[in-house]
Formats: structure tokens, sequence, C-alpha cells
């Protein structure tokens, strides 16, 4: 999930609401003068106009009013959540609410259904947005779409990966058999969010706004907000656990001899979580002993175009 993405901009009037959902909570103003419930928030009755507006917790229970499945996201920052079930939900109380609705296969999903709320944390420092399930759907009511926990949970999936093959890195039929047009399966995940990227900033001493300036990069950039760094995101192929399927072993001495090719084709917004896959391009044999091409590809999680092209040329001696 990219930091860019729009979030709540609370207001003094919205400000209930979104506090509410931090809570687990719905509040939405009703009309002591005319007992009508109201949403958007206003500071008056849109049915009387009376300004004698309370907020007050409902439930949540409520039917699909209307959906539709985008696949195409409206941003580049959506693309992890593609694709997306958006829908209008009616609560039992009358209003609408513009939603998204979570837990769900497409077939499953109707006009009319019953569904019920769903709070999911979507940012470290507690902002919550309201979902929606199926009413009958066995799901928690709190879940959490951080881009804190999606890393940690890649990472607990990695760790349960199946063992690796060994494979002597003087085994010339062996390692030539490790050539592949396929990928292996994508890696666990890194979050690049903007204390990282200033991190790397006190390091390089690039210190560019397209990297440093969230506010001027929000108004400026084609990115709408600022970016990671290429060489960043190269570096953080180290960081990431690559499920090869193999091992090399028996060798004395591993030397990273650089790159035949490196590409940056896409940006990294800050905020965004990366993974990444590899294939073994090539494999030959020198006087100094084995050389392995290893292409990794690094992506921004729900993103087709790599952000980062590698082709890593490691020497087994």
């Amino acid at each position: 999930m990219s930091m860019n993405k729009p979030m709540p901009a609370y207001t003094e009037i919205s400000r209930p609401f979104w506090s509410a959902l931090k809570e687990g909570k719905i509040v939405i103003p009703h009309c002591t003068a005319c007992g009508h419930w109201i949403f958007y928030p206003r500071r008056h009755c849109n049915r009387c106009f009376s300004h004698a507006v309370e907020w007050r917790e409902v439930s949540g229970a409520g039917q699909v009013y209307s959906y539709t499945i985008a696949r195409i996201p409206t941003l580049p920052d959506f693309a992890d959540e593609m694709p997306q079930k958006l829908a209008v939900v009616e609560l039992d109380e009358g209003v609408r609410i513009n939603t998204t609705l979570v837990g769900l296969a497409e077939d499953e999903i109707r006009v009319g259904m019953r569904v019920k709320p769903v709070f999911d944390t979507v940012r470290k420092d507690g902002t919550t947005l309201l979902r929606f399930t199926a009413a009958d759907k066995d799901m928690a009511t709190r879940i959490d779409s951080s881009p804190e926990a999606a890393v940690a949970a890649s990472e607990a999936c990695t760790t349960l990966a199946r063992p690796r093959r060994q494979v002597r890195f003087d085994d010339e039929a062996a390692m030539k058999a490790l050539v592949s047009d396929e990928y292996s399966e994508w890696s666990s995940q890194v979050l690049v969010d903007q204390a990282l990227i200033d991190e790397f900033v006190k390091l390089s001493g690039d210190d560019y706004w397209i990297h440093t300036d969230p506010d001027r990069a929000a108004k400026q950039s084609p990115f709408g907000g600022t970016i990671a760094h290429g060489a960043l995101v190269q570096i953080l192929q180290s960081r990431l656990r690559m499920p090869l399927g193999f091992e090399v072993v028996g060798f004395n001495n591993m030397v990273n001899y650089g790159s035949d090719r490196l590409r940056f084709p896409a940006p990294v917004p800050a905020g965004s979580r990366i993974h990444a896959r590899a294939r073994v391009k090539a494999v030959e044999r020198l006087a100094k002993g084995m050389q392995l091409t290893l292409e990794v590809t690094t992506h921004v999680v729900g993103n087709e175009r790599p952000s980062v092209i590698n082709e890593l040329v490691i020497l087994y001696m």
C-alpha cells in the first residue's frame, strides 16, 4: 500500500466519524428535531435544516445498494488492491455510504445482500477505513491492511518456505540445469517509506526534492508524491528473501561481479511495498570458477511493470 493513496482529511465536521472508526465504532449525525439520520456529516439536518444534530452510534448493519468491480486502478497506488469491489451500502438507518467490500468472491456479491462492518486499519497511526462484508461471513470485525502488517505477513510466509535443493558450484551440468525462462515465486516484502528514503539521502547525499520534499512532490511531481531512489531499491534486493528453490554450495568464495544490465523502468512511491522474483539467466565456467547470472526483477506490490531489472553476476570459486 502506497502512502500516496488519498486518505481521509479530517475536518471539524467529520472528525467524530473518523475518530470513532479507530475505536471500532460507527457514529452518524442524527437530527433530534425530526429524527432524520444524516450522511455525509453536516452541521445541519438536510431534511428540516435544524441545527439540533448529535452524533449517535449505529451497528453498521445494512445491505448492498449498488456495486461494481474495478479492474483498472484509478491511481497507480491502488494497484495492490485490484480488483476492487466498490459498493454503496445502505445502512438500516437509511443513509448510504461509499465503501469497499472485503472477504468476498465476485460471484458472492449481489444487490440487496445483508452486510456488516469491517474496520480496516490502513496506517500505522491508526487511520481506519470502513469496509463491509456479508452478514453471514465468518470474518474478523477488525483487520489490519497497513503496509507494516502486510510486510510482516509476507515475512512469515517466506519463513515457512519449502527447503531448498543444494547444487555444487563445480557441477557444471547441474548448475546449467538451473537456467530457466521461468521466474521464482515472489519474495518477502520490504516497506519503502519516507523514513527509509531519508536515511538513504543521508548516506548518498542525493537530496533532490522529488525524494525528500513530500509537500512539493505532491504539487509538482508527476507521481503525486515522493519516490525512492532507484539505487536504494536496487540495494534493498539484499533484504528480500528470495524463494529460489536451490542453494549453491561447495565454494570457498562468492564474489558479486556487478551487473550485466541494470534498469529502473518504474518509480517506487514513498510508502510502497516492494517484492521481487528471479531466474537464472546464464551459467558459464570460467578459469576462476563458475559464473552465474541471476536476473532479479523488483516490483511495487500489485504492479506488473518492474521498478528495477538487475542482471546480477555472481562468481563462485
